[in-house]
């Protein structure tokens, strides 16, 4: 388990808290405590929580308002009512505030540990439909047969280079996400100082095969570039020699304009038909 995790725990009971560091550092996560809601509403406003757990009696504002605020505030994060005095009113509240579950005291080491995989794994669901409908399309017109059926002639021409992209581009989104995950952990963190030196370490790792395919990809070119441009500056002074490199050269020019012309040729054609595709006809 990752020490990058860290917990919550709000209780005036001291015992509580200790029960939790206990049981949860021995598995690696970071486990903080607050005596009261508002100690521990002062305490997220500092920092990002993975998972709170929160008492319902408490002096001042109870766990269940507590977890109401949180929830308002901070929806992505999993919080779980633990209490000894459970009533069907606080159940009902809890849940339309959107706990993750509660945990019944007594407590052991297997319901703690249990109720925190839980609410870890209920974490990525409750994020999710807000996301959904952040990217939904909104609603368009209906559109006429004649636009439809152009949309989708365009759409299957498109839709070998539109897979092609998602194949280029998965690999680096894929580094990205898990750079900006990593970043929030570090910066998380109680010791930033050295997990910074081990974000550079792992970045230049990841990098590293992609620095060698450039090097390797971009030094032929520039050899060859290098090569070409002192060839070429020396032939000007030299009128006669260059004719005979025009003419030795003129055969590989040829190849290349046969090689390049079908693609060339395939290139103009699928312009011309994109451009047909977005030019709406002329219906009399």
């Amino acid at each position: 388990m990752s020490a990058l995790h860290k917990v919550l725990v709000v209780d005036d009971d001291p015992v509580v808290s200790k029960s939790f560091n206990r049981v949860l550092s021995q598995k690696g996560y970071v486990v903080v405590s607050a005596a009261n809601a508002q100690e521990a509403l002062n305490k997220v406003q500092e920092g990002e929580y993975d998972v709170v757990f929160t008492d319902i009696k408490m002096p001042g504002m109870s766990g269940i308002e507590l977890a109401e605020r949180l929830k308002v505030e901070r929806p992505w994060t999993p919080v779980v009512i633990v209490t000894g005095f459970g009533s069907t009113s606080n159940q009902a509240r809890a849940e339309a505030a959107g706990v993750s579950s509660f945990l019944q005291k007594p407590l052991s080491p297997e319901m703690i540990e249990g109720s925190m995989r839980k609410a870890l794994l209920d974490a990525v669901p409750t994020i999710l439909p807000g996301l959904v409908e952040a990217v939904s399309p909104a609603p368009v017109e209906q559109e006429s047969a004649q636009e439809s059926h152009l949309k989708k002639v365009g759409l299957f021409m498109a839709a070998p280079f539109i897979g092609l992209l998602y194949a280029v581009l998965f690999p680096f989104v894929g580094l990205g996400a898990l750079a900006v995950f990593g970043i929030k952990a570090f910066a998380n963190s109680a010791a930033p100082r050295k997990l910074l030196t081990f974000t550079k370490n792992v970045a230049l790792f990841l990098a590293a095969p992609f620095l060698g395919l450039a090097y390797a990809l971009m030094l032929p070119i520039v050899g060859v570039g290098t090569v070409a441009w002192i060839g070429i500056q020396a032939l000007k002074k030299n009128p006669a020699a260059m004719k005979a490199v025009t003419f030795i050269a003129s055969p590989f020019i040829g190849l290349a304009f046969i090689v390049a012309l079908p693609i060339v040729g395939t290139a103009m054609l699928a312009w011309v038909g994109v451009q047909a595709l977005i030019k709406k006809p002329v219906v009399e």
